[in-house]
C-alpha cells in the first residue's frame, strides 16, 4: 500500500473526502517526524512506538576494494510495533 492507497482507504472508511484525509495525513506524518527529530518517542498504543537510536562508530570494509573505512556514528529511526498489532500479524 502506497500513500496514495492510504489515503483512499480511510476517506473510505471515515466517510471524509480524500484531500481532507490526506491533510490529516500528512499533519500525523510531519507530528511524528518532528517529535522524533527533538528526541521524544511516540506511543500509539495498540499499534507501536517511534523513538531515535544510536549507531556507534565503526571500521568497515570497501567491498571493491577491501580497504578498511571508517563508518561514522550515526542517529536511527526505530519503530517497535505493540502487542495488539503483532498478535493480529501473527493469527
Amino acid at each position: 500500500m502506497n500513500k496514495q492507497e492510504l489515503i483512499d482507504a480511510i476517506a473510505g472508511t471515515a466517510d471524509i473526502s480524500k484531500a481532507a484525509a490526506g491533510e490529516t495525513i500528512d499533519a500525523i506524518f510531519e507530528t511524528i517526524t518532528k517529535a522524533v527529530t527533538a528526541g521524544d518517542a511516540v506511543q500509539l498504543i495498540g499499534f507501536g512506538s517511534f523513538s531515535t537510536g544510536a549507531r556507534a562508530a565503526r571500521t568497515g570494509r570497501n567491498p571493491k576494494t577491501g580497504e578498511s573505512i571508517q563508518i561514522a556514528a550515526a542517529k536511527t529511526v526505530k519503530f517497535t510495533a505493540g502487542k495488539a498489532f503483532k498478535d493480529l500479524v501473527n493469527k
